[in-house]
C-alpha cells in the first residue's frame, strides 16, 4: 500500500475512533456506529489488529445498546476470533458478558450460558475480583432468563460480596441492576401461583436494590444506566401498586431511551406503561404504548421483549372485548414462553454436563500430576458405587477422600475461596427413641434432599456419619456461606416433619469454616468446633469458627 495512502488510512482511523470513543460517552449510538464501523474497516485494510478489536467491541457496543441483538451476536463472533488468540484479558471478558446477556435475552440460552461460562473462567484467570463479579453477575442474569432467579440472585451476591471492598460504581451498578432484574423476575415467575407472601418479599427486594442503586447510578454518569435505573425502579412500584409513584420514573427512563435511541429498553418501558394505563382505566393510551413497541422497536422473534409485548397487549384486548384479538396474543404468549422453555431445558442440560465433564477433566489432570493411576471405565464406575451412601444417595467418607484433595489443591493454587459447613441433626437420638429407627431413616433421607435443594450442583454434599452431613462449598465466602446454610437451617425448621410422625420436630446445628488453611483435616476440625458451639448456644443455628 503507498505511503501516502497509508498515512490517510491511519490518520482517518485515529479520528474515527476517537469520535466513536466520544459517542460512546456522550451515548450518541447511531453516530459512533457508524464512526466504529468505519474504524473497522479502516484497521482491516492497515492489518491494525489492535484497532480493529476496538473498533469491533466499540461496534458490538452500539448495537447491544440499540437493542440490535442479532447483529450484535454476529459480530461480537468475528471480534471474539480476534482477541482469543491474544490470552485472557478484563475487555474480552466484558465483550463475553454482553454477548451472553445479548443471546440469553433471545433465548439463545445455550450461547449465553457458554459466553458466561467461559467470561468467568478467564476472569479466574485474570485474578480479578471486579472482573470476577462482572462475570459471576452474568452468569446470574442468564439463569434469571432461564427461569432461575433463585440461581442468579445467589450468584450475584457471590459476586457482591467478592468485590465488596473494591468496586466501584460501575460494578455496584451492575450488580444492584442485576439483583433488582432478577428479584422481578422472581415475583413475574411466582405471580398468580398461589405464592403471594414469596411475590411481596421478591418485590421489596427489588424495590431495596431499586433505590439502593440511584446514589451510585449518579456517581457514575452512563446515560443508560441512568435509564435503565429508573426503569426498574418504575417496574417495581408499578407493580407494587403506587401508580402516582411509578409514572415519573417510567416517563423519566422512556424519554432518556427514546433520545439516545436504547430502542430495546423503551420497548420495556412501553409495555410498563401501557401495564400503568390499564390499571388507570385509560386503554386508549395503553394501545399507544403497545403499538409504539412495535413501531419504534426490532421486537425480535423467541425475545425476552416478545414476551413482554404479547401479554400486555393480551390484556388490552381483553379488556375492550376484542377476543379474537386477545386470543391471538395470548396463543402467541404461550408458544414463545413453550419455545423458550424447551430452550432453557435443553441449555441448563448440556451446561451441566459440559460443566461436569470439566470437573472430570480437571480432577483427572490433578490425579495424573500426583502420579496417582487413570482407573478403567469399570473401576470409575464401582468406586462411584461405594462413595454413595445407600440411604442418602449422598456422597460418603470415600467420596470426600476421592474428591477433597484435588479440590483443595486448585482453591490454593488460584486462592479460590472455600467454606466447609458441618451440619448436625439436634437430639436425633430422641427422634429414634421415640418415632423408630424407621422415621430415623426417613428424616436422614428428607434432610439429605433438602440439603440438594439449597446447595449448587457444585457443591459436595455428603453424609459425614450417623446424623452428621458435610457440604464443601467452592468459591463462597463466609458470608455467602452463612446465608446458604441460615436459609437450609430455616427450611429444616419449616418442612412438614408431622406428615412423618405426629409431633415430630427436626432442626439443625451448623459449623462453617473457611479457607485458609487449605487443608481438609483443620477445615472438618475447625467447623467441629463451630457446630458444637452452635448447640452449646441452644442449637437450631449456624454458627462461625
Amino acid at each position: 500500500m503507498p505511503t501516502v495512502l497509508t498515512e490517510r488510512l491511519t490518520e482517518q482511523l485515529t479520528q474515527c475512533l476517537a469520535e466513536a470513543r466520544d459517542a460512546q460517552h456522550e451515548a450518541t449510538l447511531e453516530l459512533g456506529l457508524a464512526r466504529a464501523s468505519e474504524a473497522w474497516s479502516h484497521a482491516r485494510q492497515l492489518g491494525f489488529l489492535a484497532e480493529q478489536i476496538e473498533a469491533g467491541r466499540l461496534r458490538v457496543y452500539f448495537h447491544y445498546r440499540r437493542g440490535e441483538l442479532q447483529e450484535m451476536l454476529e459480530l461480537s463472533q468475528e471480534v471474539q476470533a480476534l482477541m482469543r488468540p491474544l490470552g485472557p484479558s478484563a475487555q474480552l471478558c466484558e465483550l463475553l458478558r454482553w454477548t451472553s446477556l445479548a443471546a440469553s435475552e433471545l433465548g439463545d440460552f445455550e450461547t449465553g450460558l457458554n459466553c458466561a461460562n467461559e467470561g468467568h473462567e478467564l476472569a479466574r484467570a485474570l485474578g480479578d475480583k471486579r472482573v470476577l463479579a462482572a462475570a459471576l453477575n452474568a452468569l446470574g442474569a442468564c439463569f434469571e432468563r432461564m427461569g432461575d432467579p433463585w440461581q442468579a440472585e445467589r450468584l450475584m451476591n457471590e459476586a457482591a460480596a467478592l468485590a465488596r471492598d473494591e468496586a466501584t460504581a460501575y460494578e455496584r451498578v451492575i450488580t444492584l441492576n442485576n439483583l433488582c432484574t432478577t428479584a422481578l423476575g422472581e415475583y413475574h415467575l411466582m405471580r398468580d401461583s398461589g405464592h403471594e407472601s414469596a411475590c411481596q418479599e421478591a418485590l421489596q427486594r427489588a424495590l431495596h436494590y431499586g433505590r439502593e442503586v440511584r446514589p451510585h447510578a449518579r456517581q457514575l454518569g452512563e446515560l443508560y444506566a441512568l435509564a435503565l435505573t429508573d426503569s426498574n425502579l418504575g417496574e417495581v412500584l408499578l407493580l407494587m401498586g403506587e401508580l402516582g409513584e411509578a409514572e415519573p420514573y417510567l416517563r423519566a427512563a422512556l424519554a432518556q431511551a427514546q433520545a439516545r435511541q436504547f430502542d430495546a429498553l423503551a420497548g420495556r418501558v412501553h409495555c410498563n406503561l401501557a401495564e400503568l394505563a390499564l390499571a388507570q382505566d385509560d386503554l386508549a393510551r395503553a394501545w399507544t404504548h403497545v403499538l409504539a413497541v412495535q413501531d419504534e422497536t426490532t421486537v425480535l422473534f423467541n425475545s425476552y421483549q416478545a414476551l413482554r409485548l404479547h401479554r400486555v397487549a393480551y390484556r388490552c384486548a381483553k379488556a375492550e372485548g376484542n377476543l379474537d384479538e386477545a386470543l391471538h396474543h395470548l396463543e402467541a404468549f404461550q408458544r414463545l414462553e413453550r419455545r423458550r422453555s424447551v430452550a432453557q431445558l435443553m441449555a441448563q442440560s448440556r451446561f451441566f454436563v459440559s460443566r461436569l465433564e470439566a470437573e472430570q477433566a480437571r480432577a483427572a489432570a490433578d490425579q495424573a500430576h500426583q502420579k496417582v493411576s487413570v482407573l478403567t471405565a469399570r473401576t470409575q464406575e464401582l468406586e462411584a458405587h461405594v462413595q454413595r451412601d445407600p440411604l442418602t444417595g449422598l456422597g460418603n467418607r470415600r467420596f470426600l477422600e476421592a474428591r477433597m484433595p484435588a479440590l483443595i489443591v486448585d482453591c490454593e493454587q488460584q486462592q479460590r475461596a472455600l467454606t466447609l459447613a458441618l451440619i448436625d441433626a439436634d437430639h436425633f437420638k430422641q427422634i429414634n427413641d421415640q418415632h423408630g429407627h424407621a422415621i430415623g431413616d426417613a428424616v436422614l433421607q428428607q434432610l439429605a434432599q433438602l440439603l440438594r435443594e439449597n446447595t449448587r450442583g457444585s457443591d459436595l454434599l455428603l453424609r459425614y456419619g450417623g446424623e452428621e452431613f458435610l457440604a464443601v462449598l467452592p468459591d463462597t465466602v463466609a458470608d455467602r456461606a452463612f446465608e446458604v446454610c441460615e436459609r437450609l437451617r430455616q427450611s429444616v425448621e419449616t418442612h412438614p416433619w408431622q406428615d412423618l410422625a405426629p409431633g415430630l420436630v427436626v432442626t439443625l446445628s451448623i459449623g462453617l469454616a473457611s479457607a485458609p488453611p487449605y487443608s481438609t483435616d483443620l477445615l472438618i476440625s475447625r467447623a467441629d468446633a463451630a457446630m458444637y458451639r452452635a448447640k452449646h448456644l441452644g442449637r437450631n443455628r449456624v454458627a462461625l469458627a
